[in-house]
This record gives C-alpha cells, sequence and structure tokens, in this order.
C-alpha cells in the first residue's frame, strides 16, 4: 500500500483487483468513455480486464507506466485510478491521468489522492516535474489540478482526439520540485 487515510487506500494495480476494476469501468463507462476510451476498450470483459492488469503490471516492472487504485477504506472497492504515464526519466517527469466513480466525484477524494501521490513520485521515483493535462470543460479535474498545487502552463493545441471527434485543445498543468 502506497497510501492510506480515513476514507482511501491507494495500492498498485494486482490481479485480484480485475472485479473491482471491470465493475469501476462498466458502470461509469458513458463517465468515461470520451477520455479513457482505450482503457475502457481494454476492460470489457472480465477476462479482458485480466489480461489490461498483466500488461499494466509488466510496464510497472519496467517502469514504464503504473496503473494505481484509490479504494474505499471501509468497502474496499476501487473508486477511482491514477495512472503515471508518459515518465521521461531523463527529464524526470510524468503525467497523470486519473478517473473516479460518478458516486464518488466531488468529495476531494481525487485531490487527496494526487497530493500523496505526488509526494510518492517525488520522493520514492524521483520525478522533478508532474504534469495534469485536461480539457477546458472539465471542471473536475481542473479543480483537482488546481486544488493539488499545480499551475496552468499552457494550451497544448489539437494534443487529444477522442473517438470519432475532432482534434481537442487540452489544458497542461505542471507541479514542480526541483532539487
Amino acid at each position: 500500500m502506497l497510501y492510506s487515510s480515513d476514507q482511501i487506500n491507494i495500492s498498485h494495480l494486482q490481479l485480484k483487483d480485475a472485479l473491482q476494476l471491470n465493475k469501476l469501468l462498466v458502470s461509469n463507462t458513458q463517465r468515461f468513455k470520451r477520455y479513457l476510451p482505450k482503457t475502457l476498450a481494454a476492460n470489457r470483459t472480465l477476462d479482458s480486464t485480466r489480461s489490461y492488469i498483466k500488461i499494466k503490471m509488466e510496464s510497472a516492472q519496467r517502469k514504464e507506466e503504473y496503473v494505481l487504485t484509490i479504494k474505499d477504506k471501509y468497502l474496499y472497492n476501487i473508486v477511482g485510478l491514477i495512472i503515471l504515464k508518459n515518465i521521461d526519466w531523463s527529464r524526470k517527469q510524468g503525467e497523470f491521468a486519473y478517473c473516479i466513480g460518478k458516486r464518488f466525484k466531488g468529495q476531494g477524494l481525487m485531490t487527496e489522492a494526487i497530493k500523496a501521490l505526488t509526494t510518492f513520485v517525488t520522493t520514492e521515483l524521483g520525478l522533478q516535474t508532474i504534469q495534469i493535462i485536461t480539457h477546458k470543460t472539465n471542471i473536475g479535474s481542473i479543480n483537482v489540478a488546481i486544488n493539488s498545487g499545480f499551475e496552468w502552463k499552457e494550451t497544448l493545441e489539437n494534443e487529444f482526439t477522442p473517438l470519432n471527434e475532432v482534434p481537442l485543445d487540452m489544458e497542461l498543468y505542471e507541479l514542480n520540485y526541483e532539487r
């Protein structure tokens, strides 16, 4: 376990999480489909979720990408995910992508999780720059970034293309821990 508080636990994704992860993603398909199409596509069935987890565990072993679960402290249900991706070890930089189930939005859980994982990735992994890239209409994600200490840097033109849509400009938020 990487982090524990009165409300949540954060851990690396494990095979035993397959059923809970699949439930989270399938039950929130409409909520996640625009910005997490690849994750959703890789988790349509319980078997595909098991395959997804194996692939992500291997990526973590190679230090390419880390998928972390946010679990409700009392029921141990997965309520959200944080993915540390686009890691550039030479620049000591990585990007957080995240999602939280509809039932848990607006409770400050993702902000708490991002703050906790920022501490982990800077102290344990040695990253110095962490990014969050979000769309200007995703107010919840913008609030998580700002409330976690990230600062707006710039608009990235045509940065992300949702399925069957035109490319979208995205907003870049960064947090720097220069040592």
